[in-house]
């Protein structure tokens, strides 16, 4: 029997952010994933409630975020997250140990999100 994975799309994404922003950023990373992540603070801001709504919603934990390999390096998330890119180190984390990124993140036509997607275990 094959080993069953999923696709989990990791989000990164300013205060000042649209469900727009989110909508774009997802659907330039591919528009397809079982779950959707960020940091927990970043899972309860509204406009993230808002783009997830009916979705499966994992918040993962500084620590988490932290302890993630990304492929990209943002200054703006390397100062507030000690990351290199909350987008990919989400979903890394969420989709779980053996995780590995489909890509490099992606950024909305705004600039004002980012979405990466990674394949992992079943949840």
């Amino acid at each position: 029997m094959g080993r069953c994975v999923v696709i989990v799309a990791g989000f990164g994404f300013r205060a000042d952010a649209r469900v727009e922003s989110l909508a774009s950023a997802f659907a330039r990373a591919g528009g397809q994933a079982v779950c959707l992540a960020t940091a927990q603070d970043k899972a309860e801001a509204a406009v993230f409630r808002r783009f997830a709504a009916g979705q499966r919603v994992i918040g993962v934990g500084p620590e988490a975020i932290r302890a993630q390999r990304t492929l990209t390096q943002s200054t703006a998330s390397l100062a507030t997250r000690d990351t290199g890119s909350l987008a990919e180190a989400a979903a890394l984390a969420a989709a779980g140990h053996g995780a590995r990124l489909l890509g490099p993140r992606v950024i909305s036509d705004d600039g004002c999100a980012t979405c990466a997607l990674a394949e992992g275990p079943n949840l």
